[in-house]
């Protein structure tokens, strides 16, 4: 993670992680703009697994808004499959509110293996009142066609 969010520039990081522990801030990135989501990929198969809530989406969405967009946000968890994309989708939408379809398709073709994780969309789809059309844009979307082993950095615009 952090040598990708160095090569990207980023200025913003999210990081999703679980059972996998706290990654520290890359150097040069100020950890004011580093936002830590203690969240499992639910459903896994671990006790004490912790699954996304409200809390969460409404801290990754507090967070996005305070970006100015002068520089990246680097948004990664584990694999870069579930969480991650489940996050960047939300803020893809946040930023362009009533094109969640466009951006689910945007988020597909950048990222082949995407596969959002349901409850963060469904989460997300309800905080921002969008009557299930993020939840409707990940169904057009599929599932995607992770297969294991390391996921490309996936860099998304924010503009439609």
């Amino acid at each position: 993670m952090e040598a990708q969010a160095v090569e990207l520039g980023a200025t913003h990081i999210i990081s999703l992680l679980g059972i996998e522990g706290v990654p520290d801030t890359p150097l040069g990135i100020d950890p004011a703009q580093h936002l830590h989501i203690e969240v499992d990929d639910v459903p896994a198969s671990f006790a004490g697994d912790i699954a996304p809530t409200e809390a969460h989406i409404q801290d990754i969405l507090d967070f996005c808004r305070k970006w100015n967009r002068q520089g990246p946000m680097f948004v990664h968890c584990y694999a870069g499959v579930s969480r991650s994309t489940a996050a960047a989708l939300t803020i893809f939408c946040h930023f362009n509110p009533g094109r969640e379809l466009d951006a689910a398709l945007a988020l597909r073709r950048a990222a082949p293996h995407a596969k959002p994780n349901r409850q963060i969309i469904a989460i997300a789809d309800q905080l921002m009142g969008l009557e299930n059309r993020l939840q409707e844009a990940v169904d057009t979307i599929g599932p995607g066609t992770y297969e294991g082993g390391p996921t490309p950095l996936v860099e998304l615009s924010l503009t439609l």
